[in-house]
């Protein structure tokens, strides 16, 4: 008999998660039936989404929500042979049983070189994000501007080089010394520390004083209330997150939108990656291209051992990750 291991949620989250909120759990799983496979999770993916998806589609006892890569030990299904990796969304747990539904299977040419690991990062949903949100949303134009709030985190540091590579000024903000070192060294133009500064319109302006055609949003809040007012005249907001509100108690209230996006004649659109999932191949090629490429670096922010998930996923949302955060069993 496997045991497996899961992470459930004892209580909905009231603010920031703690590690109370959480139970560790151990349950023996069946002999495979004929169709299925028995899969072991190699890396998990803690993402901000989780904290208010968590609210959503959960209740209290149920697995937390997830996505890991995952490979298959032993199988029934001559659809899926044991050694292959696939990405899952079955939670947070160490091993499962399942009929393959749903499943993203890793390429059979995934480069030796790359960690399997990036099929959840860079090269997997956050990639998939960064991609579809910047190009099909603000679809930004050689030469222009584009603003990234959260910039170092998994997403933002994705956008910014695919504008670089279309040709675009990056202007990023992230809230340490460290992140905005590591957002010049992938080729920011402008990076700030927004805990630091003075004035975030200050900060903004200086960073351009033209001000900005496209705003990849990842923060919201009163970031967005500053971002919105720079803006040039048609520019495209693509809103990917509001990492900023999701452990408020109250909700927070800010100044009212309309008068910016009427008089600038802004276009601002929210997403959820999802939309092009039947796209997720085109992206993936192109993303694992410009890895091979040089053109788009990644960063891991890696906690080792199933059981510090919870601390991980705590870690992810108060901003201790550079880059991609990933748990390995």
């Amino acid at each position: 008999m496997v045991k497996s291991k899961s992470w459930t949620m004892v209580k909905h989250f009231e603010g920031l998660p703690k590690l109370e909120d959480f139970k560790l759990e151990e349950k023996e799983l069946p002999p495979l039936k004929d169709g299925e496979l028995l899969l072991e999770s190699v890396f998990l993916s803690v993402d901000p989404y989780m904290r208010p998806y968590s609210k959503r589609m959960m209740k209290p006892g149920d697995v937390m929500i997830g996505s890991q890569v995952a490979r298959v030990v032993e199988s029934k299904n001559p659809a899926f042979e044991v050694g292959t990796y696939h990405v899952t969304n079955v939670g947070w747990t160490t091993h499962f049983i399942s009929d393959g539904a749903g499943f993203q299977s890793l390429p059979k040419e995934w480069p030796e070189n790359l960690p399997r690991s990036l099929a959840v990062g860079a090269a997997g949903m956050p990639g998939y994000t960064a991609y579809f949100g910047l190009l099909e949303i603000c679809n930004p134009k050689e030469g222009e501007v584009v603003l990234v709030n959260c910039a170092a985190g998994a997403v933002g540091s994705l956008v910014g080089q695919i504008a670089k590579i279309k040709g675009c000024k990056v202007v990023g903000s992230a809230g340490s010394d460290d992140k905005v070192t590591y957002l010049k060294e992938i080729g920011f133009d402008e990076a700030f520390n927004y805990k630091t500064v003075n004035s975030l319109e200050e900060a903004l302006k200086n960073a351009s004083p033209e001000g900005y055609d496209c705003y990849f949003e990842n923060v919201g809040g009163n970031y967005a209330d500053v971002a919105l007012q720079q803006m040039k005249q048609f520019g495209r907001i693509s809103v990917c997150g509001a990492i900023s509100l999701y452990n408020d108690s109250v909700p927070a209230t800010g100044p009212y939108i309309q008068t910016y996006m009427l008089f600038k004649q802004l276009r601002m659109e929210g997403f959820l990656v999802t939309r092009w999932m039947q796209r997720y191949p085109e992206a993936q090629k192109h993303l694992l291209k410009w890895i091979a490429e040089g053109k788009l670096k990644y960063h891991e922010h890696v906690t080792n051992g199933f059981e510090n998930m919870p601390a991980g996923f705590i870690g992810m949302l108060t901003g201790e990750n550079i880059g991609k955060a990933v748990i390995k069993v």
